[in-house]
């Protein structure tokens, strides 16, 4: 059975909607600066990619009650998941079963972090120390958008999005869902700003992905989602198709609790079987959107894999964020949008402040914004932190 995506979804530091994403992705206009919105004491040395948007904005913008307990997580993620919704044009119905899969790393910490102290030291408690799991946003946006048929949430580190729009493809394939609601949010917090910090891979500047001198990543925030639909929920409600998920594949080389194997093998075995089930050829590959974050490790680890992979014909590739910083868990499904947006519009996006090849591959990423270029099939990579790598491959129609 074939899954198509019929509706697509963003919130970034570069854009809160699809469109705006699009034309920052055009104009080389990188969402990474100083923070605004977290408050911490890095402010000033570490410059992160913020959407530029306060909760108070966007909880107007939803038009939510004021009485709910909402984190900044489940706010992008409505606001995402409800673009992706109107932009399918499906209708919730008894006729199709509807499902949501979401995921989140940073779940509800933005808002539990502050809490927390009272919470362990006292009685204290209030509406925010329960939005602290990570179901939190899921049922937040199932609530929104009136999804009842199936809602499950995923937590796989940096491949959780990519890994939500796998299970949804694989539950349309298998019959159990006719569309599904996929994609992932993460915000900003101070939790994850010194966890990241502690690990010394923040750049202090603006990341440089696959670049020699690269110093480390940005963290950044968004939401992305995406609507999956089967051929026969398509054909029936007219649904107009965006590009199809023809492969995909989840492995796990468990070599580090955070680093990625120094040989890529399970990048490279990710990206294989993918291909494998998409039926496709390397040579059929023409753009892959990297995971690349912009740490000595990531990017090496995942260039050898490219390079065992596609042995010296590989196709243009690039990164994406150096516009958006690395979204953790949303990651994957804003690279995913990126994706169809690629292959609806014939273009290749250009890897930010790249200067210099890493001295053991002997090739580079796109620097320049490419246009009328045929773009029928998309890799997109996202690896998380134990080695769970993850492959998509998307589709021209």
């Amino acid at each position: 059975m074939r899954v198509f995506i019929t509706g697509i979804g963003a919130v970034s530091s570069i854009g809160i909607n699809v469109s705006e994403n699009f034309e920052s992705l055009k104009a080389k206009k990188s969402g990474v600066e100083k923070m605004r919105f977290v408050e911490t004491i890095h402010s000033d040395e570490i410059p992160a990619a913020e959407i530029k948007l306060s909760d108070k904005q966007i909880f107007e913008i939803l038009a939510l009650e004021k009485s709910g307990f909402y984190t900044r997580t489940a706010l992008i993620a409505m606001l995402a998941a409800k673009e992706a919704f109107e932009n399918s044009g499906i209708k919730i119905s008894s006729d199709f079963k509807t499902g949501l899969i979401s995921s989140t790393t940073v779940a509800g910490m933005g808002k539990s972090e502050i809490f927390y102290d009272k919470y362990i030291n006292t009685d204290f408690s209030n509406g925010f120390i329960k939005t602290h799991e990570a179901s939190d946003s899921t049922e937040k946006i199932a609530d929104f958008l009136n999804i009842k048929d199936y809602i499950s949430t995923i937590s796989t580190a940096c491949s959780s999005s990519a890994n939500a729009i796998m299970q949804g493809a694989r539950m349309i394939k298998h019959g159990i869902l006719d569309r599904a609601i996929v994609g992932g949010a993460d915000s900003l917090s101070k939790f994850t700003i010194n966890g990241f910090n502690t690990l010394m891979i923040l750049d202090r500047n603006q990341c440089t992905p696959f670049d020699a001198d690269r110093k480390g990543l940005n963290l950044g925030e968004g939401a992305a989602f995406l609507v999956l639909e089967s051929e026969e929920s398509v054909l029936k409600n007219g649904s107009k198709i965006l590009a199809e998920i023809k492969g995909y594949s989840n492995t796990n080389d468990a070599y580090h609790q955070t680093a990625s194997s120094p040989d890529g093998y399970g990048p490279y075995l990710a990206m294989k079987f993918a291909m494998e089930m998409a039926n496709l050829n390397p040579q059929d590959i023409d753009y892959v959107n990297v995971h690349g974050t912009g740490t000595p490790n990531n990017d090496l680890s995942e260039g050898l894999a490219l390079k065992r992979f596609f042995g010296e014909k590989i196709p243009k590739f690039s990164s994406t964020k150096a516009y958006t910083g690395h979204t953790l868990a949303a990651s994957g499904a804003l690279e995913a949008v990126y994706s169809v947006l690629a292959i609806q519009n014939n273009v290749i996006f250009p890897n930010l402040f790249f200067k210099n090849a890493i001295p053991e591959l002997n090739y580079s990423p796109e620097t320049n914004f490419i246009e009328n270029f045929q773009v029928n099939n998309v890799l997109s990579n996202s690896f998380g932190f134990g080695g769970n790598d993850s492959s998509l491959i998307f589709s021209k129609v």
